[in-house]
C-alpha cells in the first residue's frame, strides 16, 4: 500500500503508476478516508459549489466522440440549433444565478470555434461575469489568438478534457488525437485562463485506463482548477450506446484517486448524476467531489433536477457554495 502524507497535502507532480495503483487499489473505507481527510484540508466541509451547463450552439459536431449525442457521424434523435443570442444566454444565467449557481458553464457543438463565432462568445463571457457568475466555456480545440480573445474578455475556466488515458482514447476518437487535447490544455494555461479538465468513465475502459488518465492531468505543470468526473451517458444512437455499465464504486474510486493526486482542484461529479442513487452520490461526495450541475438537462442528457437535488442536499446536510472565496480562517475551521 503506498503511504500518502495527508497532513501535508504537497502538489505533487511526478506521479508513477505504480504509486497511483497503490492508491487506488486499497481498501475502500481506507481510500475514502484518506480522500476526506485531505478533501478537508483544502475546502469548507460539507459545501457543494453548483453550476448550470448551458448548451449554446447544438448539434451537428463534425468529432466523432463515440459517447456524444451531439456527433454528426451518429444517428441520434436531436434537434440541431444554430449558437443561440446574447439575450437567451444572459436569461439563462440570470435564472441559474436564481438557483443558487456560482459558475455558469456555455458549451458549443464545435471542433473548434471560428473567428466570428469566438467574438459572440466573448460577448456571452462578459454578460455571465457582469452578473457576478464565474464563466466557463467549452468550445472545442483553440487557437493561440482565439484563448487570448477568451481572456482579454475575462474568461474564468475553459473545459477541455482528455476524456481518458492516450492508450484508450483512439478507441474512442479518430477525428482527433490525444495530444490535440494537451496541446489545447497548454493554449489556455498560457493565456491565463483557468484549466477544467477530467474525463468520462464507464466508456469499457479498465481501471488501469482511468489511472492513466488522472496521472496525465496530475503530471501537467499545473494541476487543473477543475477536474469535472463523467460517468458515460448510454445515448441511443452513439456506439457506446450498449456499453457495459460501471460499477459505482469504480467512480467512488476514481474519485477518490483525483482528490488525493490533485488535492487543491474541484473535483466535479458531473455528467451521469441521474442515474445514481443518493447513496451512490454520498460516497462520490465522500470520496472529494464538491461540485455538482443544476438543472433538468446537461447539454442534452438527463440530469437530476434542482427539486431532486435539493432535497438530496438537504438530507445529507450539504449547503451551496458562497460567492465568497473561502479565507484562511474559514479553511481553518473547516479541518
Amino acid at each position: 500500500m503506498q503511504n500518502i502524507d495527508i497532513n501535508k497535502n504537497d502538489l505533487r507532480y511526478d506521479w508513477t503508476s505504480e504509486e497511483a495503483n497503490s492508491i487506488i487499489d486499497q481498501p475502500l473505507m481506507n481510500l475514502i478516508y484518506q480522500a476526506q481527510t485531505i478533501h478537508r484540508s483544502n475546502f469548507a466541509k460539507n459545501t457543494i459549489q453548483k453550476s448550470k451547463l448551458l448548451s449554446i450552439k447544438t448539434g451537428s459536431c463534425p468529432e466523432d466522440c463515440s459517447y456524444c449525442s451531439q456527433s454528426a457521424h451518429h444517428n441520434v434523435n436531436l434537434k440541431k440549433e444554430p449558437l443561440i443570442s446574447l439575450g437567451e444566454v444572459k436569461k439563462a444565467a440570470q435564472e441559474a444565478l436564481q438557483e443558487g449557481a456560482t459558475r455558469f458553464c456555455m458549451g458549443a457543438a464545435w471542433r473548434g470555434p471560428t473567428d466570428k463565432n469566438i467574438d459572440l462568445v466573448c460577448d456571452m463571457v462578459k454578460t455571465v461575469n457582469d452578473l457576478g457568475l464565474e464563466s466557463c466555456v467549452t468550445l472545442g480545440m483553440l487557437k493561440d489568438e482565439h484563448a487570448k480573445k477568451l481572456a482579454d474578455a475575462g474568461l474564468n475556466y475553459y473545459n477541455h478534457n482528455i476524456d481518458t488515458s492516450e492508450e484508450f482514447y483512439k478507441s474512442i476518437i479518430t477525428t482527433r488525437k490525444f495530444k490535440d487535447r494537451l496541446d489545447t490544455i497548454d493554449k489556455v494555461r498560457n493565456s491565463g485562463i483557468k484549466v477544467c479538465s477530467g474525463g468520462i468513465v464507464g466508456m469499457g475502459e479498465t481501471r488501469q485506463d482511468r489511472v492513466e488518465m488522472l496521472r496525465t492531468l496530475s503530471n501537467l505543470d499545473e494541476h487543473p482548477e477543475s477536474v469535472p468526473i463523467n460517468m458515460l451517458i448510454r445515448i441511443p444512437g452513439t456506439p457506446l450506446a450498449d456499453a457495459e455499465p460501471l460499477d459505482h464504486i469504480e467512480l467512488v474510486r476514481i474519485i477518490a484517486l483525483a482528490r488525493i493526486m490533485m488535492p487543491k482542484s474541484t473535483v466535479r461529479l458531473s455528467a451521469g448524476r441521474a442515474e445514481m442513487s443518493d447513496s451512490t452520490q454520498a460516497l462520490c461526495f465522500l470520496a472529494g467531489a464538491s461540485s455538482i450541475f443544476l438543472g433538468d438537462i446537461l447539454l442534452t442528457a438527463d440530469n437530476p433536477g434542482n427539486s431532486k437535488d435539493d432535497i438530496m442536499l438537504d438530507k445529507f446536510g450539504l449547503k451551496g457554495e458562497s460567492k465568497i472565496k473561502y479565507s484562511s480562517e474559514i479553511m481553518e475551521i473547516s479541518k
